[in-house]
């Protein structure tokens, strides 16, 4: 059983008296565990790898596919901080957020770097150890496109057998999306909103509308240097961006590897990735922009 050393908080006196006993050299003893395997739990994240398979290159596909996991629960993390302070009306406390989950979406499309050495020869090495295992059955990347306006309850079906995480996705399509917060922000701040869109099934996927294209297109008629909504809209289409270009890679890495095969899951692979890109996030961001 895996120790929970709790890490011990420590003055800014403490640790400058610590450096000089040490004379400018790291600690190298403690009476516990070490305070950055307590804190980042380093030996537990470095055994959860369990290749199926005795092939070399399975563990970058194992080890990246965990990372990517890490980043979606990250970015879901910001987004919910974000959706919590347009709530309230704090725009400006909602960018920190907003920005942060775009840099980590960033991270998020670099980890598709260490995939790009694999063929489809290499990838057929250990595939059918993975059974029917797909990143399709990722609940965390569909809590993070519920977030995002992307819903669709077909989706979650897998999961029925897994109670709790079924439940969490549930909750999660019955709760509004970023977008459908921003929609009710420009409402109270004086935009023409449809009642409609505001009283909409959150269930169903948005689609533009064109008195939230409107809206947009006088947000960015505003250059000043106060017009926050519009700071709103560009972290907005940072993350948009940033997350259609993830989309966009993990398309060309099952070309990479696989081309138009079958997918694992079940699908139609290649074809099906690239139909579930037209579903666009934050829809009226863009429609706006011909009209600007």
């Amino acid at each position: 059983m895996e120790q929970t050393t709790a890490v011990r908080p420590v003055t800014p006196q403490e640790r400058a008296a610590r450096a000089a006993r040490n004379g400018g050299e790291p600690t190298l003893e403690f009476a516990e565990r070490v305070p950055y395997d307590a804190y980042v739990r380093a030996s537990t994240l470095h055994r959860l790898q369990e290749p199926l398979s005795d092939d070399p290159g399975e563990m970058s596909f194992l080890m990246v596919s965990q990372i990517m996991e890490l980043y979606f629960g990250l970015t879901c993390h910001e987004l919910r901080h974000a959706k919590r302070e347009l709530r309230e009306d704090r725009i400006w406390e909602a960018l920190a957020p907003l920005r942060r989950a775009a840099l980590h979406l960033e991270g998020l499309n670099a980890a598709w770097h260490g995939l790009r050495w694999m063929s489809p020869a290499d990838f057929n090495r250990f595939r059918d150890r993975l059974g029917e295992g797909s990143g399709f059955q990722s609940a965390m990347y569909r809590q993070l496109e519920f977030l995002l306006g992307l819903r669709d309850r077909a989706l979650i079906r897998p999961f029925r057998r897994q109670t709790d995480v079924y439940d969490e996705l549930t909750a999660a399509l019955a709760t509004p999306s970023l977008w459908d917060e921003v929609v009710a922000l420009l409402a109270r701040k004086g935009f023409d909103v449809p009642a409609e869109l505001l009283e909409r099934d959150v269930n169903a996927e948005h689609e533009a509308h064109p008195a939230i294209e409107a809206a947009w297109v006088q947000i960015y008629g505003d250059s000043g240097p106060d017009n926050h909504l519009r700071l709103l809209g560009d972290a907005l289409t940072e993350i948009a961006e940033e997350f259609g270009d993830w989309r966009w890679n993990h398309v060309k890495a099952v070309q990479r590897t696989m081309g138009a095969k079958v997918g694992s899951g079940g699908s139609a692979g290649l074809a099906w990735l690239q139909r579930s890109m037209a579903r666009v996030v934050f829809p009226e961001l863009w429609s706006a922009r011909t009209a600007m």
